[in-house]
């Protein structure tokens, strides 16, 4: 058997999933366990109704929207034919509408999991309608019942021993060539939602795919595959055609946004190659991920992250920073759930480099300053070069103010200020 993931951006409306369509049915020779994302922007749309029903904001015009929307897209999809998706559309909007109207203090993350999660379950339902409407063999299944996690809401940690037995068990039940999914949700203690961190679909299809010994996994992306630079910010990018499981981890732990950190290494433990492809050109070779380390070091690839803050530690007595400084530093940076990029010491200082989280680094700098001189930069540009030369670091930091440097052999990291005027 495969998996196939498909993002939101492939599954954005009506007609991009036509498209799904005619990708999947090509593979009607071998079962197929399909992972599906939340349509288009509704992640970001159901985080706007849970922000601002924390907020004492109008939530209820959001939220009717979001079931505005599907209900459109399934009528798109499949017009007047009987399906029970109208129904779950329903059924859906009323738990949500009635969980927040009912809710009185609950947290924040566990809210949000409870609404959130709810895009991959619309979505999910719509494909799965069309796709049986068309003539498929299709069965819809729901991964909280099998992704089995504990209660960390919004960054839920996986039961591995229970999920793959669940998901085992239930594959060996059904007969249905396509099996349609959700990404990003799993179900925790005293059936919970849950969910498993931002972008957390592509590591869905990594939990399928490891359980099931799958044959391979397709990530489907409107990219043709692995790029070497973002072309955002970039305009002569490369396509690496195969890179190794640890260059992917080691990509994705730098920011690299194709792939997410956590997908990797369910795949390489069994040796599941990856492909990341476009659903704009199926017939495209792409990008494979898999144990071939010899193409790794023949194309550099640059990581580019704007809006990055610079913040240094030091002893108000100016005593050493030492290990036990250090420690406290790190507990801190975890409390209050910032990642650390790039990080720096010397006798009397601590320098660490933080994507901007307006929030959380002024409740991080008030609680450092208990005991801590705290100074920062903000604005910062992080450049990221794997399998980096001296004369494409020149050229890219040429007319910079470098704040930061690090250097390893195969990996350069830079945070500076943009270009001087």
């Amino acid at each position: 058997m495969k998996v196939f993931k498909f993002g939101g951006a492939s599954v954005k409306d009506a007609e991009v999933v036509k498209n799904l369509k005619k990708i999947v049915e090509q593979e009607s020779e071998s079962r197929l366990l399909i992972v599906i994302s939340a349509m288009d922007k509704t992640t970001n749309w159901l985080e706007r109704v849970v922000e601002s029903f924390k907020a004492n904001q109008d939530w209820k015009e959001p939220l009717q929207k979001v079931f505005d929307f599907h209900r459109y897209q399934l009528q798109q999809l499949i017009g007047n034919a009987l399906s029970d998706a109208n129904e779950s559309i329903d059924k859906i909007q009323h738990y949500a509408f009635t969980f927040l109207e009912q809710d009185e203090n609950s947290e924040f993350d566990f809210i949000y999991d409870q609404i959130v999660s709810l895009g991959e379950i619309l979505s999910t339902k719509i494909i799965a309608a069309y796709l049986i409407k068309e003539g498929l063999d299709v069965t819809w299944t729901d991964a909280r019942k099998l992704v089995h996690t504990d209660n960390s809401y919004r960054d839920a940690k996986v039961n591995w021993e229970e999920t793959e037995k669940r998901i085992n068990e239930f594959w060996e039940s059904e007969t249905s060539t396509f099996i349609i999914t959700q990404g990003f949700i799993g179900g925790g203690e005293h059936k919970r939602m849950t969910t498993l961190g931002r972008e957390g679909s592509d590591f869905s299809a990594a939990i399928f795919a490891y359980c099931l010994s799958a044959e391979s996994v397709t990530i489907w992306k409107d990219v043709p595959g692995m790029l070497n630079a973002d072309p955002k910010y970039f305009s002569n990018t490369s396509l690496l055609e195969n890179i190794s499981y640890r260059e992917a981890i080691e990509l994705s732990y730098y920011g690299a946004s194709v792939i997410h950190p956590k997908t990797i290494k369910p795949l390489e433990n069994k040796h599941i190659p990856l492909y990341v492809k476009s659903f704009k050109e199926p017939n495209e070779p792409g990008s494979v991920i898999n144990d071939n380390t010899s193409e790794d070091s023949k194309i550099p690839s640059y990581i580019f992250q704007s809006d990055q803050v610079l913040i240094s530690i030091s002893s108000r007595d100016f005593s050493f920073i030492v290990e036990e400084h250090i420690s406290d530093i790190f507990k801190c940076f975890a409390t209050h759930r910032l990642k650390i990029q790039t990080m720096q010491n010397s006798a009397i200082s601590f320098s660490v480099s933080v994507a901007n989280q307006p929030k959380q680094i002024k409740a991080l700098m008030e609680e450092l300053k208990n005991d801590y001189k705290v100074l920062y930069n903000e604005g910062l540009e992080l450049l990221t070069i794997r399998h980096f030369n001296k004369q494409i670091v020149d050229e890219l930091i040429k007319g910079r103010e470098v704040m930061l440097e690090q250097k390893t052999r195969h990996t350069m990291r830079i945070l500076m200020r943009g270009q001087k005027h």
